[in-house]
């Protein structure tokens, strides 16, 4: 019932308004995003590049203006030319939200997003690194699947995103899970029926299982993201099972979001990607982080207790 709540705030304009205007939330804010602009994004994936690396998401959803799109789109090339800059192409991607790009537009939707997130896909190429695609709630999945796949004929490094809660994931991780194949693996973040999606916890982390076990013994490039101890721990299990190496598949967790695990899965040896969102439009995706994990909201609680 809390998260449900939780992730009914994210979509309030009111709550969103409400919020921006709270000046102490700023700090709190700042534990999970990497400040509003492209310096601060650079100068966050410099640090966390010394050990770790990196993807970063322009934060931005539900465009119905065109006029964003462009805008979205723009905001990726000068980041991808910053990341070039700085050297930092060899461990930092981006991560890109179709429905910041125009998917959600009523007319020419999927046509205008498949072309913006082409035109990033080629300033990523350009940059010498590549795109990882978002999945956002499941209206949106086969749509999301189908522009990768379109994506994937110019740029075949592009990511998707699976979202274990579904109960379609584990058969696309079956489909996605050939010669090249980058996928990450993720729980999911949004309030999904129960229609097409587990709603308990045991339902999903056993899900999570079934679907690393796919991808793992495939041929393609997992991405497994999570925070979770014992799924950590069975996916370790899992890839070296498979006979998997350092460099063929790869952890993702969330900024802001247990840095010292990350610092030691990476000092084992193994890749480590930090998610590392920025932008001005940090409030939905800010909600979604407190309505995850109740650790995030009571570390919310105590900061408004201490700002009040």
């Amino acid at each position: 019932m809390l998260r449900s709540t939780l992730l009914a705030a994210a979509r309030s304009p009111h709550c969103r308004s409400a919020a921006e205007r709270t000046p102490f939330l700023r700090p709190i804010v700042d534990r999970f995003v990497a400040g509003t602009d492209v310096d601060s994004a650079v100068r966050t994936a410099g640090e966390l590049a010394t050990d770790r690396f990196v993807t970063l998401d322009h934060l931005g959803e539900d465009t119905t203006d065109r006029r964003q799109v462009e805008v979205t789109v723009e905001a990726y090339r000068t980041l991808l030319s910053r990341l070039a800059w700085a050297g930092l192409s060899g461990r930092a991607e981006v991560s890109v939200k179709l429905s910041a790009l125009g998917q959600a537009l009523p007319v020419d939707g999927e046509k205008v997003a498949l072309d913006a997130a082409r035109r990033i896909c080629a300033a990523a190429a350009g940059a010498g690194t590549t795109v990882t695609v978002d999945m956002e709630d499941h209206t949106t999945t086969d749509s999301t699947l189908s522009i990768v796949r379109d994506l994937r004929l110019d740029f075949p490094g592009t990511g998707a995103v699976l979202q274990a809660y579904l109960r379609r994931t584990e058969a696309d991780c079956a489909d996605l899970a050939g010669p090249g194949s980058r996928v990450r693996l993720c729980k999911g973040a949004y309030d999904e029926p129960a229609s097409v999606a587990f709603r308990d916890k045991s339902e999903v982390d056993r899900s999570y299982v079934r679907c690393l076990r796919v991808l793992l013994g495939g041929q393609g490039h997992p991405m497994i993201a999570t925070h979770d101890d014992r799924l950590l721990a069975i996916a370790e299990d899992l890839a070296a099972r498979a006979g998997r190496t350092a460099g063929d598949h790869e952890f993702q967790m969330l900024y802001g979001v247990r840095p010292d695990l990350q610092r030691r899965i990476a000092a084992r040896g193994h890749r480590m990607r930090v998610y590392v969102p920025y932008g001005t439009e940090w409030y939905p995706y800010f909600m979604r982080r407190l309505g995850e994990r109740p650790a995030n909201l009571a570390f919310f609680a105590r900061a408004l207790g201490s700002g009040s």
